[in-house]
């Protein structure tokens, strides 16, 4: 019985994520995203709301009154925008977020006119053949140096502005999801469309078990994580862990396979007592946890504390490899997750 309900947990979650990884939500562009994550959300029997800004809450009543928590991920990603267009027909792009440049030269990408209209493309080098030009891999790989390259018949700038595509059009690249048969999840956007597919699924359990939380709960899918200010707008709590990527490489110690608890990022420590509990609850049951600083790094719970949110706070999340790049992670990684997220919440 319990081998095929993890079974059930398993191919939900696996289901979810790809659902998530499969809708264009760049920071400003994410009402897909959202839509489907409050689908599934009310699908569980679960109230939902948006806010203001554009948040999805989800609230969770506990077993004992007087006390709430919060929990966070994010459904914004890394994106690109038209900047202008140029006399030869090419888009040229800015950056939403801080997507690794390098990483997109050749990927395939739409583009999202304000009327409605999705047209296809390529990110490329403006100096793309090695035939042609001299500089084709030595040339910065920047926004600068990088265009688009519409798949339409265009032979300058008026025939791209026929088409309807105009500076302030969203361009999103192709996030090129695989799950293989050893269980890695191989794509971009893991962060952080894996652990809001942990949260979504940790709604599921809670609807397929009848467990609930011992404190009054809501869960928040947030919009604006990638530029700064997706959580300075969170519900009051008296406490909140945010479950966002765990960081890989250099001397951190996180892998694919484990669920990363953050001691400090780049906006400070998190909570002394409460990252201490979730390392503690994380041995008792043998949750495969590792404990990291990470110095390049911001979160939503970061964003709340500069907006003056009065919370304690931590972090956790699936290892993810090759951040804001061609990342990946495993699937177990995401089961530790959702397992220390449901130790936190204390279901029963």
């Amino acid at each position: 019985m319990k081998e095929e309900w993890e079974q059930e947990q398993q191919e939900f979650l696996r289901d979810t994520l790809q659902k998530l990884l499969g809708q264009d939500s760049p920071t400003g562009f994410t009402e897909k995203a959202v839509a489907l994550a409050q689908t599934i959300a009310d699908g569980q029997g679960f109230a939902t709301r948006r806010t203001g800004k554009g948040n999805l809450i989800v609230t969770v009543p506990g077993r004992q009154p007087g006390r709430q928590v919060g929990l966070c991920a994010h459904v914004d990603t890394l994106g690109l925008m038209v900047r202008s267009i140029t006399e030869e027909g090419m888009l040229r792009v800015t950056r939403v977020g801080g997507p690794l440049m390098p990483t997109l030269d050749g990927e395939y990408c739409r583009i999202y006119t304000r009327e409605g209209k999705v047209y296809t493309g390529t990110v490329l080098s403006l100096s793309p053949s090695v035939h042609v030009q001299d500089d084709a891999a030595t040339r910065a790989r920047d926004e600068k140096n990088m265009v688009v390259r519409v798949d339409e018949k265009v032979r300058g700038k008026a025939d791209v502005q026929a088409l309807g595509i105009a500076p302030g059009d969203y361009v999103c690249y192709d996030p090129k999801t695989v799950i293989t048969e050893s269980g890695f999840v191989k794509s971009r956007f893991l962060d952080d469309k894996a652990s809001a597919a942990c949260l979504l699924t940790l709604l599921w359990q809670m609807r397929r078990t009848g467990l609930r939380p011992l404190h009054d709960t809501w869960l928040a899918f947030t919009v604006h994580e990638e530029v700064g200010h997706g959580g300075s707008t969170l519900p009051p709590a008296d406490e909140i862990l945010a479950v966002d990527m765990g960081c890989i490489g250099e001397d951190l110690s996180c892998t694919e396979y484990q669920v990363s608890v953050c001691a400090k990022d780049s906006g400070g420590p998190y909570d002394y007592e409460l990252v201490s509990r979730l390392v503690r609850l994380a041995k008792e049951i043998g949750v495969d946890c590792a404990v990291d600083v990470y110095p390049h790094y911001g979160s939503d719970l970061g964003a709340a504390w500069r907006a003056g949110l009065d919370a304690r706070g931590a972090l956790i999340g699936p290892g993810v490899h090759a951040s804001h790049g061609m990342e990946r992670t495993h699937l177990d990684a995401l089961r530790a997750t959702l397992t220390l997220a449901g130790l936190y919440l204390e279901l029963a």
